[in-house]
C-alpha cells in the first residue's frame, strides 16, 4: 500500500510542476510605433505584435473606401475589431497622392461622375458627415475611425490609376509602365507618408502591390524599391516599410541570390507575399491534396518563405470563396492554415469587402471572397472566420515566453487544437487557447509535456487514448505523406492508422487517406500540424488534469492505466 501511494505521488510530481509557472497572459494593446527584430514585428517594449489584418479596398474608380453606402463607418470599424482583426491593409491609388484634382473631388462628386445615385443616397443616409468631404479627407476619416477602434493600418499603394487590379498589361504593373512613372511614385509615397506622419495607428506602408508585366526585372526592383523605401522613411520614420516581390508578389527568390536591399535604416523592413489557390491554377482541384500541398509549400519555401530565417514576412493577400463551393479554394485553405500555424507568419485576409460600388463596369458587384455580406451588416461565413481565430494570436516570438517551448496539435480543417477535458474523457478538438502542452520526442512519442502520458492508437475506428505505457509501436507517431500533416501509428494488432476526427470532434484512429494519386480523395480530417509554441496555457486545462489524477484512487488503478 505504501509503495503504491509513493508510485502515484511520483506520477503526480511532473504534473504539479507546470502549476508553479505563471500561465496568465496580457492582451494589452501594442505600444506603437512598431519595428522589427529578426523575423518578428515588435512594439516599443519588444513584445511581438502579430499582424492579423483584413484588406479594405479604397483604390477602385470611386476612390472611396467600399461599403460606406451600406453601413456607418464606425460600425464597420467596430465590426473589424470584433472579428479579431487588429489591422487593416487599406488600399489607395497613387493618383490620390499625386493628382490634386482627383484628391480634392468630393465623395458626392465622385459618385455623380460615375452615375451612382444609389451609392450617394446610401452614403448620405449612413455617413452624412463624409458625403461632402474630399476623397483624401474621406480616406483620412477611415484611418481615424479604425484608430478609434484600436485597429492598426497599413497604407497599401495598390495601383496608380484608380480601377480594379490586376492584369499583366494594364499599364500599372512595373516601373516605366504607362501609369507607373517611378519618380511620380516616389513623390506619391513621400506625400502619403508625410500626410500620416504622427497618426499613431498607421503602422506601415506597403510600397506597391503585385509588381508584374513584361518589364519586371530584379535590377530595377532593387533600384526603385530602395529609393521608395528611403523616401518613406525620410518622410515618416515611424512606419514599417513593406516590400512586395515580382510576378504578382509571388517571387522574392532573387533576394536569396542577389542579397538584401541596402538601406540607410534598419529595424523597419518587412517583405510581403500573396498566396491564393489560383496562384497554382486548378492544381488543388485536379490533383491529390497531399501531393499538391507538399509541392506548393516546397516551392514557396524556395520563392519566399526562406526570408523568415531573418525577416518578417507578411502574407498580405490570401483568401477563398466564402460560399464554400469552390473545391480548389477549399483544399488550398486547409494547406494554407497548416502552414500559417506552423510558420506563424503575419497575414491579411482578402477581403473585408462584401460588395463594391462599381467594379469592372458592374454596379453593386457581390464579393464572394468578402468576410462581410453584400450589405456589410453580417458575416458571410462565420464558421470560416472562426477557423482564423487560432491564427490571429501569435504562437511564439519575443515576449511570448510565459511557458517553456511546447507543441500544440493543430487541426487545419477546423482551426481547433487537440485537448483533453479530463483524463477519463477522450481526446477531442477544442479552442487552441485551451490546448495542453504536448511534446514530440526523438523517439516519435507524442506526450503531454512534463507528464508520463502519451497518445496511443487502440484500433481502427476507436478513440485515441492517453496511456502511461509508451514503449510499444502503437505509441509512436510518424509524420507522413507529402503534406507532412498525417500522424501515423500502428495499432496493437499491427494495423496502420492515422490520427483522425469523427463527427463529434473526438480524436480517433482510422485507415490513412489519400497517400496515393487519387485526386478525388479528401484527407483534411486527418491533417494535423505539430506547431511549436511558447504562448501561455490555460490554467483550467492543468487543474482539470490534476483533479482527474487526484480522483483516481477512489476510481481504481485500472482506470488509471487505461483510459
Amino acid at each position: 500500500m505504501v509503495g503504491g501511494r509513493r508510485r502515484r505521488n511520483n506520477l503526480l510530481l511532473p504534473l504539479l510542476l507546470p502549476l508553479l509557472i505563471s500561465l496568465s497572459s496580457s492582451s494589452a494593446a501594442a505600444a506603437l510605433p512598431l519595428s522589427t527584430s529578426s523575423r518578428w514585428i515588435v512594439d516599443e517594449s519588444g513584445q511581438r505584435v502579430k499582424l492579423a489584418c483584413a484588406n479594405w479596398v479604397s483604390h477602385l474608380d470611386a476612390v472611396v473606401a467600399e461599403g460606406l453606402s451600406k453601413q456607418p463607418l464606425g460600425a464597420i470599424s467596430a465590426r473589424i475589431a470584433s472579428l479579431g482583426f487588429n489591422c487593416v491593409r487599406l488600399t489607395w491609388p497613387l493618383f490620390l497622392a499625386t493628382n490634386g484634382s482627383l484628391a480634392s473631388l468630393t465623395v458626392r462628386q465622385s459618385f455623380q461622375r460615375l452615375g451612382l445615385a444609389d451609392a450617394i443616397s446610401g452614403i448620405q443616409a449612413n455617413n452624412p458627415d463624409i458625403i461632402d468631404l474630399s476623397r483624401i479627407e474621406a480616406y483620412q476619416a477611415v484611418v481615424s475611425s479604425l484608430g478609434d477602434n484600436d485597429v492598426m493600418v497599413i497604407l497599401d499603394n495598390h495601383i496608380s490609376k484608380p480601377g480594379w487590379c490586376c492584369s499583366y498589361n494594364d499599364g500599372n504593373g512595373f516601373f516605366g509602365d504607362q501609369y507607373f512613372d517611378p519618380d511620380l511614385w516616389i513623390h506619391g509615397l513621400a506625400r502619403m507618408a508625410t500626410l500620416f506622419n504622427g497618426v499613431g495607428n498607421v503602422v506601415g506602408m506597403s510600397l506597391r502591390n503585385e509588381l508584374r508585366g513584361p518589364r519586371q526585372n530584379s535590377k530595377d526592383w532593387y533600384k526603385y524599391m530602395q529609393r521608395g523605401a528611403e523616401a518613406v522613411h525620410a518622410s515618416n520614420p515611424d512606419v514599417l516599410v513593406i516590400l512586395s516581390g515580382l510576378s504578382y508578389d509571388k517571387d522574392l527568390s532573387f533576394l536569396n541570390l542577389d542579397g538584401p536591399i541596402n538601406l540607410s535604416f534598419s529595424g523597419k523592413l518587412v517583405f510581403e507575399l500573396h498566396w491564393y489557390a489560383f496562384s497554382d491554377g486548378s492544381a488543388w482541384a485536379s490533383g491529390n491534396p497531399n501531393r499538391v500541398c507538399g509541392q506548393v509549400v516546397g516551392n514557396l519555401m524556395r520563392l519566399s518563405f526562406f526570408l523568415l530565417q531573418k525577416w518578417p514576412l507578411l502574407v498580405s493577400e490570401f483568401g477563398v470563396d466564402q460560399r464554400g463551393t469552390n473545391a480548389n479554394d477549399n483544399r488550398y485553405l486547409n494547406c494554407f492554415a497548416g502552414v500559417a500555424a506552423d510558420l506563424d507568419f503575419d497575414w491579411a485576409l482578402w477581403t473585408l469587402v462584401g460588395s463594391y460600388y462599381l467594379r469592372e463596369g458592374v454596379v453593386g458587384m457581390n464579393e464572394y471572397y468578402g468576410a462581410l455580406d453584400s450589405n456589410w451588416g453580417e458575416v458571410r461565413n462565420s464558421s470560416l472566420l472562426q477557423r482564423f481565430r487560432a491564427l490571429q494570436a501569435p504562437l511564439k516570438g519575443p515576449g511570448l515566453s510565459e511557458t517553456t517551448p511546447h507543441k500544440v496539435i493543430f487541426h487545419p480543417a477546423t482551426g481547433l487544437c487537440v485537448l483533453r477535458k479530463s483524463l477519463l474523457e477522450p481526446l477531442k478538438l477544442g479552442p487552441c487557447t485551451e490546448s495542453e502542452a504536448w511534446k514530440y520526442t526523438p523517439q516519435k512519442i507524442l506526450s503531454l509535456k512534463a507528464t508520463y502520458f502519451c497518445i496511443q492508437a487502440v484500433d481502427v475506428g476507436k478513440s485515441a487514448k492517453l496511456s502511461i505505457i509508451c514503449s510499444g509501436s502503437n505509441s509512436k507517431w510518424d509524420i507522413v505523406s507529402e503534406s507532412k500533416m498525417h500522424l501515423s501509428s500502428n495499432t496493437s494488432n499491427g494495423a496502420s492508422v492515422c490520427l483522425d476526427v469523427d463527427s463529434n470532434n473526438i480524436i480517433v484512429t482510422s485507415s490513412c487517406k489519400c497517400f496515393g494519386r487519387d485526386n478525388t480523395c479528401d484527407p483534411s480530417s486527418q491533417w494535423f500540424k505539430l506547431v511549436e509554441s511558447t504562448r501561455s496555457l490555460s490554467t483550467t486545462r492543468t487543474f482539470d488534469l490534476l483533479n482527474s489524477i487526484l480522483d483516481l484512487p477512489r476510481k481504481g488503478l485500472g482506470s488509471f492505466l487505461s483510459f
